[in-house]
């Protein structure tokens, strides 16, 4: 059986297992595996900047806050339904992610960490400056009776559950394809060798573009997702740890694999909420955690398995 029939079938079998799950998780796990695949999600966008592309944005905040506000203020400003107002999450998490990306493009490596970082910054302080729209730190309550689709509940534990299932398997279905077309396979050199990429006849910056509007407009899929499920709006999500944490998850997993995004973002959600059970100290307990797996499996936990097992995993 050839790789890409093997990495067919391995996605499957996940994506199958994560179906099942909803019928089988006691309420508490059933709710945090949701949320999970939310994030996943958003540390899926993350990676096809990071670890398909090479390209290290402390700025994604901006594109999760992007799309949460976006459908957040159509629903509670302009009365919209969820499917337009996910659409307005959409849009804008696509605008804001093109108009950084042809900025912060004209700067590399540490400059472009710093710019990314910045726009994010410049962004929650205009999230708290129009305070009187968006409510500021307290942020504002998406009503149930506004998070029903096509007659469906969003805030019923099972509804929610397999909304979070879809836009992660759709996520997953897109990323398999993108790693195997010219495209993807495009912004892989751009990552090995930049120069090489450029000398074959490549234009650089316009892959390097889309891949920010592509990782950027997925990031706020993501936060209109989470806001509409989880029915909160706030700007503590476009705070510069938002931007943290999709780096660390795709680390932990491994950056530049399919399912690292995932695994990463499992890893770190339980740790967190294990040790907080234990000790209020839990941060030190994930601290540690993290150092351990950078020294012993540097490539993250789906990198290990690939560089080891599986050399197929995509």
């Amino acid at each position: 059986m050839s790789g890409i029939y093997k990495s067919l079938l391995l996605h499957g079998v996940v994506l199958a297992v994560l179906f099942l799950l909803q019928f089988l998780l006691p309420a508490y796990h059933h709710g945090n595996l949701a949320r999970v695949m939310v994030l996943a999600t958003y540390a899926a966008g993350y990676n096809i900047l990071f670890g398909y592309t090479g390209l290290l944005s402390l700025g994604h905040a901006l594109f999760f806050a992007a799309g949460m506000y976006g459908m957040g203020l159509a629903v509670s400003l302009g009365g919209a339904t969820p499917v337009p107002a996910l659409l307005a999450g959409l849009v804008a998490g696509a605008a804001v992610s093109a108009g950084l990306g042809y900025l912060a493009l004209r700067t590399a490596g540490v400059a472009f960490m710093i710019v990314t970082l910045m726009f994010a910054q410049a962004g929650y302080l205009t999230i708290l400056y129009f305070a009187d729209y968006t409510h500021g730190d307290d942020g504002f309550v998406i009503q149930q009776a506004q998070r029903v689709l096509a007659g469906l509940d969003l805030s019923a534990p099972d509804i929610r559950y397999f909304a979070a299932f879809a836009l992660f398997a759709v996520t997953t279905v897109l990323i398999l394809w993108l790693v195997q077309s010219p495209f993807g396979r495009v912004l892989v050199a751009i990552r090995e060798n930049e120069e090489r990429a450029r000398m074959l006849g490549y234009d650089v910056f316009r892959h390097k573009l889309a891949a920010v509007v592509l990782s950027g407009t997925l990031s706020a899929a993501a936060g209109a997702v989470y806001g509409l499920l989880f029915g909160y709006v706030g700007a503590s999500f476009a705070a510069v740890q938002y931007s943290i944490f999709p780096l660390l998850w795709v680390l932990l997993g491994g950056a530049g694999t399919v399912l690292g995004p995932f695994i990463g973002t499992l890893f770190m959600f339980y740790l967190i909420d294990l040790s907080s059970g234990v000790t209020s100290a839990y941060m030190l307990i994930a601290g540690v955690a993290l150092v351990l797996l950078t020294l012993f499996a540097p490539q993250g936990l789906a990198g290990e398995i690939r560089a080891r097992v599986w050399r197929w995993l995509p």
